[in-house]
């Protein structure tokens, strides 16, 4: 088989989106548009990977750069598919199989390309085709008496017979590029737009005696493009039922498969049970036995086996990840920020917030807490409503909590402080200076009651 080279259309303003983003930027899965295509293109193993830019060129080319085997050619003014591809020939080597796509129809799956490729084989145009009952605005496949593929035309230059056939082209090809280049220097744009119309190839190939083959789907979704919100939702809903259904296929449970949205990668282990609304970015990996519960939004983290993550908990690692450990319990209503590391069978409750932090095996901060830069022991207790006071108003300073310590409630541990193995820290103490190990450390003043005081009254005017 020859080498694959993609050419992929990403020039387009898309005015119905009313966005000052180009088109092929908006995002679906937590991607772009376009990044779904280039994606596809590189499980292909293609050669080179081409997108033609145009609208708002630098905003794309900027979102997009860096990637291997990417490059991008320029297409100004915009003057129709074809022209857009004859930007794009000069790059590309004679030797190859062109495969054109659209940075807007983000759901192609690879094995469909494969098909149409295999058709091509190097030897012949082949077109990617679908019967719509109602084809408004797609060009037509038209087709001679024996059923051979004589041409395509476009909606707007088609007449009522032609308007009638169901079969339409989805905008994606594979062509061999020694034959793909001659007949793009024939177009012309004699036609209703006044544009340079890539399906004229197709005339081009009868002509010259070539044939011309339609590999025909029935998924529609895979040929959808987005011109309008309207259109961009759809498809977000179709992307996520596809990620639902192949997590239920590897055994996962979903309370619901309509509601779940993967914008990321996500990696389950068996018997992992996902409830209702829950979002999932980045790239998140669940382990054996995992539960997650309704309403909770996780982004870049490792979930160990056994973890139990009750409802309305939002994990976010960011760059530096979260881990949470086998058997241990967040939330619900918990915050995991960036560098919250988890051990195993550690509880997390309500309304507790950790940030760049390690919870040592069997540690406990049940409710209304923070945990930040802190390094805390195995079986530590750590009360409701105490916070680690780690930022000085430059720097931040490290909290750590040995071995077994209990922290009372409404504490202030001052950082950088040490927390002596199996201490205890009275309740509303504030921390300012290392405790030793297995001492009770109270820091708080003494408390004084007043007789008969009197609240001030509120002067009448």
């Amino acid at each position: 088989m020859a080498a694959i080279d993609v050419v992929i259309m990403a020039a387009g303003k898309g005015t119905r989106m009313k966005s000052s983003m180009p088109k092929v930027l908006h995002r679906i899965g937590g991607r772009a548009l376009v990044q779904h295509v280039i994606d596809t293109a590189q499980t292909l193993a293609a050669r080179r990977i081409v997108a033609i830019t145009g609208h708002g060129a630098e905003t794309v080319e900027a979102a997009l750069s860096g990637q291997a085997g990417l490059q991008f050619v320029r297409q100004m003014p915009q003057l129709g598919t074809g022209h857009a591809v004859q930007q794009a020939a000069p790059v590309l080597p004679d030797d190859g199989i062109t495969v054109v796509l659209s940075g807007d129809v983000p759901l192609t799956r690879a094995e469909t390309l494969q098909a149409l490729i295999a058709q091509c084989a190097g030897e012949r145009l082949a077109l990617l085709t679908l019967t719509m009952p109602d084809p408004t605005g797609y060009g037509r496949i038209v087709r001679d008496a024996q059923g051979q593929v004589r041409a395509i035309v476009e909606h707007k230059d088609a007449s009522e017979a032609e308007r009638a056939i169901r079969e339409i082209y989805s905008g994606i090809m594979a062509v061999p590029t020694r034959l793909l280049k001659p007949w793009l220097a024939r177009l012309d744009n004699h036609n209703a737009q006044q544009e340079y119309y890539l399906t004229d190839i197709v005339k081009f190939a009868v002509a010259d005696g070539q044939a011309v083959a339609a590999h025909v789907i029935d998924d529609r979704v895979q040929v959808d493009g987005v011109n309008s919100p309207v259109q961009l939702a759809a498809l977000e809903r179709a992307y996520q039922l596809r990620q639902a259904e192949a997590l239920m296929a590897q055994g996962v449970r979903l309370a619901d498969p309509a509601r779940l949205d993967v914008r990321g990668s996500l990696d389950c282990g068996a018997d992992v049970e996902i409830d209702v609304n829950c979002v999932f970015e980045g790239h998140v990996s669940l382990g054996d036995g995992v539960r997650i519960g309704p309403n909770c939004v996780i982004a870049n983290a490792r979930i160990e086996a056994g973890a139990v993550i009750q409802a309305m908990t939002h994990i976010d690692g960011e760059r530096a990840g979260v881990t949470v450990g086998p058997q241990a319990t967040v939330g619900p209503f918990a915050r995991l920020r960036p560098g919250a590391q988890l051990g195993a069978e550690v509880h997390v409750g309500n309304f507790v917030e950790i940030k760049n932090s390690s919870l040592a095996a069997g540690a406990k901060a049940n409710h209304l807490a923070y945990l930040g830069d802190a390094t805390v022991g195995e079986r530590v207790n750590y009360g409701a409503g105490s916070i680690t006071a780690n930022y000085d108003g430059a720097n931040k300073h490290r909290t750590v909590i040995e071995a077994d310590v209990h922290v009372g409630s409404n504490c202030v541990l001052v950082a950088p402080v040490t927390l002596g193995a199996g201490g205890t820290i009275g309740g509303g103490s504030t921390i300012t200076k290392d405790t030793a190990p297995g001492a009770l450390s109270v820091a708080r003043s003494k408390q004084v009651s007043l007789a008969n005081w009197q609240r001030p009254q509120k002067v009448k005017r």
